[in-house]
């Protein structure tokens, strides 16, 4: 329990452990959350949903883990819920998420979680979501 209260107080002061930042790296889910994140900077929840081909309960719920540890933020727009990377992430942090961003790319799945975001009908801005 102290342990955990430990990495808490790190992660709410934005010097997020390292092992803690990569554990929740590990995640396919939030991964391929996270590469998408970095090439389009913003998108909604059901963007995501759509480009990974996944339910949203269970999208929600790894942008949430991902939101606790201060990785990204999310910003609400009337009804939707828009996340990016956090700008305040330490250099550190976004260094590892660049360079896996070049290691991936052209890379199945992350190629093809972009196609088929950049497919998506309906997408969000002044139309509503799929």
């Amino acid at each position: 329990m102290v342990e955990h209260i430990y990495v808490q107080w790190y992660i709410s002061i934005m010097n997020i452990l390292p092992e803690e930042f990569l554990k929740l790296l590990s995640d396919p889910t939030r991964f391929r959350c996270l590469m998408l994140l970095l090439q389009e900077g913003r998108l909604c929840v059901c963007e995501l949903t759509h480009a990974l081909d996944d339910i949203q309960p269970k999208i929600s719920r790894h942008l949430a883990s991902l939101r606790d540890a201060q990785i990204v933020i999310d910003q609400r727009a009337g009804q939707w819920i828009y996340y990016q990377i956090n700008p305040d992430l330490p250099d550190w942090a976004k260094q590892i998420l660049r360079y896996t961003l070049k290691g991936t790319a052209g890379r199945k799945p992350y190629s093809h979680d972009l196609k088929k975001l950049n497919t998506m009908p309906r997408r969000p801005g002044n139309k509503m979501c799929a």
